[in-house]
């Protein structure tokens, strides 16, 4: 299964291994065992620390396979093949069960050792889902070094009547001992934080210990990364403090025009600019969401919804976009249980099921294109007259026989049998009529909408809710700059917000030694 090039890299990391690995694997007679017992045989023969043994199928997920250690409690799974978005899961559970010590933040370890009571995590995922490998390798290095923590990562699409039985209708789904627990991307430190009633507490305390920065960045996405790093190079005292480190990007599938890097996946490029920002003396505040916006004697005070406050002798704000909503009625009800924004994620649980897609801009039409592969029919429906997406998107799009395209039509209510979607209402906006569709699962892609609404009474915004900036990036407000997809600067691109961070720190070091000393003689 793996090709000679895999091989070699599995082979040197592998190398890394301090203590022995019994790869437990339950078999049996179904689809995907033999090609699981292939890979385990691979992974087997590049290090002599790791023994593959046959379990009793019984009792167990077919097929599925365990990890542990000689001499330590460790409790860790995975039901399906780890393969794709996952594979890198599976290499650093065996070098965490194997001895390499995780790379984490001491603290977190420690938060996650202390951590009291028996856990039983169960994560359900699909092999396309950029966002699933976060929550897999959280998990799973739990596991490797608390005890009394176990996981099992399930591939959703392997294990259908399960998913269906348990209403899993996005990825990844967590459950907690056998209750759903949370859904969605997130990371150990976020696990951790809900999991220890005292974290947020004492995160509280140590940002409300913090210094006034004099550069005090909101956001951390590739805007908020980049003003972090251009600011800290000029010597100044420099925060981020981010809803999520990394923003948008890390629900990006593939990223093809970021010049210099052919291709990455935007979790990587998400871990790569925190990665850069950590290399220098920057206070990263992470998991905090910022509420308010004031002047202050020497500069401007923010208020996060955790309760704790930051002061800044200049802002720089970066929070980015969210998907938009269609605001309808049922939308909210049904989200995660068959309204969905990332097909890429969530199309393998509507395998041979009836969807909808909502947008016939590129992003509705690409939506489209991906899940007619999976599903059994794809309706599109657009509000305009005509589709918006590129001409090669369309054709391609209507060469596809389970696929039907509705333009001029307005939904106007996700229907739902109190447990799961079920079909839609739509309004034919060329007559009038109501008309019901029945689906299973609805992909929402209207496009995005800033994370402004904590700031409409503080600076001008314009009518689409973004910050208006000038071409260096300032705001209506002396001292408070503003970069990436919040503002007005056209065209809502990775590379232009990393540019547009960069300008907008360089701006605030400007007005720092312009408007006074400290910032200068800081900075000489």
């Amino acid at each position: 299964m793996l090709d000679a090039n895999l091989k070699a890299q599995l082979k040197a990391y592998l190398e890394r291994v301090t203590r022995p690995v019994v790869i437990t694997a339950y078999s049996g007679d179904v689809p995907k065992a033999r090609e699981m017992d292939e890979l385990l045989a691979e992974i087997a023969a590049q290090s002599d620390k790791i023994t593959v043994v046959a379990g009793d199928p019984a009792g167990h997920r077919v097929p599925s396979f365990a990890l542990s250690s000689p001499c330590q409690d460790i409790n860790l799974t995975f039901a399906g093949l780890p393969m794709g978005h996952e594979f890198t899961s599976l290499v650093l559970a065996l070098l965490q069960v194997g001895g390499h010590p995780p790379k984490a933040e001491q603290a977190l370890l420690d938060q996650i050792k202390a951590l009291d009571g028996e856990m039983r995590f169960e994560t359900y995922f699909s092999l396309s889902c950029q966002n699933c490998p976060d929550v897999v390798q959280a998990l799973n290095l739990m596991a490797a070094i608390n005890p009394k923590v176990s996981h099992v990562a399930i591939d959703g699409a392997l294990f259908q009547a399960e998913v269906s039985s348990r209403q899993v209708m996005s990825v990844p789904t967590i459950f907690l001992n056998g209750q759903p627990f949370a859904a969605g991307r997130m990371g150990a430190e976020e696990i951790v934080a809900k999991l220890d009633t005292g974290a947020a507490d004492r995160a509280v305390e140590k940002i409300n210990a913090q210094e006034t920065f004099d550069v005090l960045v909101v956001g951390g996405g590739p805007a908020g990364a980049a003003a972090a790093v251009y600011a800290a190079r000029k010597g100044i005292r420099t925060g981020v403090v981010a809803d999520r480190f990394g923003g948008q990007v890390l629900d990006t599938m593939a990223i093809e025009n970021f010049i210099s890097v052919p291709h990455t996946e935007g979790p990587k490029l998400g871990a790569a600019l925190e990665a850069h920002v950590r290399d220098y003396d920057v206070e990263i505040m992470n998991l905090q969401r910022a509420q308010k916006l004031e002047p202050v004697a020497d500069g401007y005070k923010v208020t996060l919804e955790s309760g704790a406050s930051l002061t800044g002798r200049s802002i720089v704000l970066a929070t980015g976009a969210r998907w938009r909503k269609m605001g309808v009625p049922g939308e909210e009800q049904y989200l995660n249980k068959g309204v969905a924004f990332c097909p890429h994620c969530d199309g393998p649980l509507f395998k041979g099921k009836r969807v909808a897609v909502i947008g016939g801009g590129n992003s509705g039409v690409e939506a489209a294109i991906d899940l007619a592969g999976l599903v059994a029919h794809v309706t599109l429906i657009e509000f305009d007259k005509q589709l918006r997406a590129d001409d090669v998107l369309q054709r391609k799009l209507r060469s596809l026989a389970n696929v039907t395209i509705l333009t001029s039509a307005k939904t106007t209510e996700v229907i739902g049998d109190g447990s799961k979607v079920i079909g839609l209402h739509y309004e034919n906006r060329a007559d009038g009529q109501q008309q019901s569709l029945a689906v299973d699962g609805i992909f929402v892609q209207i496009g995005l909408l800033p994370n402004t609404e904590w700031l409409r009474d503080t600076l001008d915004i314009s009518p689409r809710g973004e910050i208006v900036v000038s071409a260096s990036g300032e705001t209506s407000l002396p001292g408070v700059f503003a970069a990436g997809d919040c503002t007005t600067t056209p065209y809502k691109q990775i590379i232009i917000a990393a540019g547009e961070g960069a300008k907008a720190a360089l701006s605030a070091f400007d007005h720092l030694i312009r408007t006074s000393a400290p910032a200068a003689e800081a900075a000489a």
